[in-house]
């Protein structure tokens, strides 16, 4: 009996050990006053790829003679951005920040594809009888996009050895909606490295 009272107080504290040793929940943390500042805590895609990505971009958007020489600002919508890389990444919020900071610097305005639907319910409740003639809104008065955005994300991952690459590259589309013709099209590249950290001595 005490010797399997032993075995089960070994045991015990074997457990206990092994929880010690595990994974620990992160229960600290801290606001970063520097929300621009560089992320490379993993090798995976983030919030600082998309803010140099994005702005290297806007940039040269901004700078083309399409924007420069235009007469009013052109009306444009963003369509899709496709993931051709094996991580799972947040499109949507990458051209969230391309749409804002384009409105921002250089005052493209935006057809916002994704609300057509809510828009058309409210046509419908507004010429229901419940809105006022004066203030209701209905089909035929929306402005038609000049030109589609999009584009795609493509990387490059590279290890040899303790060392190893990740390559990122965001490449944008401006087509022109009653040509289809591509009036302007660039691209970010971006390149991390890492070193596989030596275990022990």
């Amino acid at each position: 009996m005490k010797c399997q009272l032993t075995k089960i107080i070994s045991l015990f504290c074997f457990l206990s050990l092994l929880a010690a040793c595990g994974p620990k929940d992160f229960v600290r943390g801290s606001y970063d006053k520097n929300v621009q500042g560089e992320n490379l805590l993993n090798d995976k895609w983030s919030e600082t790829d998309m803010q140099k990505a994005v702005q290297d971009l806007v940039g040269k958007l901004n700078s083309h003679r399409l924007i420069k020489r235009a007469k009013r600002p052109p009306v444009v919508m963003v369509t899709r951005l496709q993931n051709k890389t094996s991580e799972h990444i947040d499109t949507q919020n990458i051209t969230d920040m391309l749409r804002v900071e384009l409105m921002n610097s250089s005052g493209l305005q935006f057809v916002d594809k994704s609300a057509r639907e809510d828009i058309s319910e409210e046509y419908k409740y507004q010429n229901s009888g419940m809105v006022s003639r004066s203030t209701k809104k209905g089909p035929g008065g929306q402005v038609g996009a000049d030109y589609i955005l999009n584009g795609r994300l493509d990387s490059i991952v590279q290890q040899v050895g303790r060392d190893k690459t990740v390559y990122y590259k965001l490449t944008l589309n401006m087509t022109n909606l009653k040509s289809g013709l591509i009036v302007w099209s660039g691209y970010k590249q971006i390149r991390k490295i890492y070193e596989k950290q030596r275990v022990g001595l």
